[in-house]
């Protein structure tokens, strides 16, 4: 059994911090993990593939944090997933996920209720982030994370405020006597006005047009366009992937997914297993910001909404 020893059983490890348990599928995913703990200033705890990877999480008696890199799905990484997903939120560890952006709706089913922090396609300086932000959620205090720890949850903090500033104004707008309704599978509107999907798609086209003329990160608004992308596809009764979604966003997909599990945690969002195939999640609004929306379409009339 390779399971490192807490401080507290090891006397030889007194002065040394737990490691990072590394898990993969692939011998290059481990290489990357590897490069990454490094790049942090910590030590590997060990690196073992998917399918020793429950027993091995089980032995582990202390780690910083657990380091997923997935290449590919299937039903180990199923497996294993629901296991992080049920650990993390009993608080064993704090875990990230780096995964392709072809395996975003495979991953999103199992952890987007739980404080995973998963990363899409990421380059070095985010995955280092997402590191940094794992551990020091984690109660970490080591003097190497402490400068870009304190970054990190400045900026968690600011998405967090910007997403509970958006609820309640969409709370405010929201007022209605059938503001619980349902329809069509879908909670409903009740009794906000109707409005038209080419009024939508006219105000999600000249947002998209701006990058034409201004670098794109320069109007970064992911709650607004998600926003818009799903009164879009509920007018059109369509459902969406959290896939398409962080698309939408018009953000990173890391980035995409941080503010989409934050507007789900705050209750403007819903998600909804697909009935169909149990590996993929849909998002809709949550019916308070279907209301909100439509009235705020309604109130501004034919002024260009941007």
């Amino acid at each position: 059994m390779e399971a490192y020893l807490s401080n507290h059983q090891n006397s030889a490890n007194i002065f040394e911090a737990p490691p990072v348990l590394i898990v993969a599928n692939t011998e290059s995913g481990r290489a990357r993990a590897r490069s990454t703990v490094a790049l942090g200033g910590h030590r590997v705890g060990g690196a073992v593939d998917l399918e020793n990877a429950g027993q091995r999480i089980r032995d582990q008696v202390s780690a910083l944090a657990l380091w997923v890199e997935l290449d590919a799905g299937g039903p180990a990484a199923d497996r294993l997933l629901d296991q992080i997903a049920e650990d993390v939120r009993e608080e064993r560890y704090r875990a990230v996920i780096a995964i392709p952006a072809v395996l975003v709706d495979a991953v999103a089913q199992h952890a987007f209720d739980s404080n995973i922090e998963m990363i899409v396609d990421a380059n070095d300086s985010e995955r280092a982030t997402a590191l940094a932000v794992a551990i020091a959620n984690r109660g970490a205090s080591h003097a190497v994370m402490e400068a870009s720890a304190d970054k990190n949850a400045a900026r968690l903090r600011q998405l967090s405020d910007e997403v509970s500033r958006i609820a309640t104004t969409l709370a405010r707008l929201s007022t209605g006597p059938a503001a619980n309704a349902r329809r069509d599978g879908v909670e409903g509107r009740g009794d906000a006005p109707e409005v038209a999907i080419e009024t939508v798609r006219a105000v999600i086209r000249a947002r998209r047009l701006r990058s034409r003329y201004f670098r794109e990160d320069m109007f970064a608004d992911p709650a607004w366009d998600m926003l818009l992308d799903l009164l879009q596809a509920e007018i059109a009764k369509l459902r969406v992937p959290v896939s398409s979604l962080c698309i939408a966003a018009a953000v990173p997909a890391t980035t995409g997914l941080r503010w989409l599990k934050t507007m789900v945690q705050e209750g403007i969002f819903v998600r909804q297993a697909d009935p169909h195939d149990g590996r993929r999640v849909f998002v809709e609004l949550a019916p308070e910001t279907s209301q909100a929306l439509r009235r705020y379409f309604a109130d501004v009339g034919k002024v260009v909404v941007i």
